[in-house]
């Protein structure tokens, strides 16, 4: 809970302090394209969560996005398939490549950094190959499937709220629920935090992990529909690229440790708002752009050592709080 608190008040120590620099940071239009795209990257970043609270790595997820996004309007516009057809083929592939990286980590050992590399690299190929690296879109044929990523609710006579945030809700509500009140999420948080001894224990490793992997890839699956649907014109060599470092961030940021074990899903989310807050400002700001990956970058850094310094002033003093309580002399007083 004390991480999550921190996160946000970066959060709200960002926007504050770019709404008063700059007071189109609060227009309602700006408010409602942070918002869709807050809820975009919170999708994917929540998938990859799963997988660093076991302990492991996601690089691939960006060329995946390219690659479902190509294929989802490929689909649709070239080859002819219906909507439904089309969605249920490309969650199904996305399923496919997580539990593929799932077995090659847990039956033949692989590292889940060269498996996710490889993957990187194979996935933004073959979108590049359906397609013939050539540009998709939908068009005015899918207007309706569309309103998916770039339709919204009202909420009042000025604000509405975009589709996207209602899917992201949904989607945390069953990955909160699944990691705090079962017994899988138990296990997951086991897995992490001692792969060996969760072992010992009676738990299936293999199986959680392979779990982990597929809740990846799905999400970076619906990512990547909602992804191409919203910028309606895909290039598949460009489509969800450094994707996977926003979202990685955007979980360390969170809270969730590279070392496995720690994690929470309203973590995330704040993370990812405080990422996206963070790209919004540099433009609202005219911040100059190559510059980007740079506050960005020194931010996250920032973020990631406080919680280590945090952690570690934390861990001293309970060390120390122990050992005058196993004071004889402390306990005679």
């Amino acid at each position: 809970m004390k991480k999550t608190l921190g996160i946000f008040g970066l959060f709200l120590a960002v926007f504050i302090s770019t709404a008063l620099i700059n007071p189109r940071f609060v227009s309602v239009y700006n408010l409602e394209n942070l918002i869709r795209w807050i809820s975009l990257f919170g999708i994917i970043s929540i998938g990859v969560s799963f997988v660093i609270i076991t302990g492991g790595i996601d690089l691939s997820i960006g060329s995946l996005i390219g690659m479902t996004g190509s294929l989802t309007a490929w689909l649709l516009t070239q080859r002819g398939w219906s909507v439904s057809t089309t969605l249920l083929t490309v969650l199904a592939v996305s399923l496919f490549v997580g539990m593929a990286h799932g077995l090659l980590i847990t039956k033949l050992r692989l590292q889940p950094f060269v498996v996710t590399l490889c993957g990187l690299l194979l996935y933004r190929g073959i979108a590049r190959y359906i397609t013939d690296d050539q540009s998709q879109g939908f068009g005015n044929t899918q207007e309706n499937l569309r309103l998916l990523a770039i339709g919204k609710v009202a909420i009042g006579s000025k604000f509405s709220i975009p589709i996207p945030f209602f899917i992201l809700m949904g989607i945390a509500m069953v990955a909160s629920l699944i990691l705090n009140r079962t017994i899988w999420g138990r296990y997951l948080f086991a897995l992490g935090r001692n792969e060996t001894a969760a072992h010992y224990s009676g738990i299936n490793t293999d199986v959680m992990k392979i779990a982990a992997y597929m809740t990846c890839s799905l999400l970076a699956g619906i990512g990547g529909i909602l992804f191409s649907l919203d910028l309606n014109s895909i290039q598949p060599s460009g489509l969800g690229e450094f994707y996977e470092l926003y979202a990685i961030a955007a979980a360390v940021l969170g809270g969730c440790s590279l070392r496995g074990g720690e994690g929470t899903v309203l973590g995330v989310i704040i993370g990812t708002a405080v990422m996206r807050v963070l790209y919004n400002a540099i433009n609202i700001l005219s911040i100059p752009t190559h510059l980007e990956f740079a506050i960005i970058g020194a931010v996250i850094l920032a973020g990631v050592v406080t919680d280590e310094l945090a952690k570690r002033y934390a861990t001293n003093r309970r060390a120390i709080r122990e050992q005058l309580g196993d004071n004889p002399l402390n306990k005679s007083q």
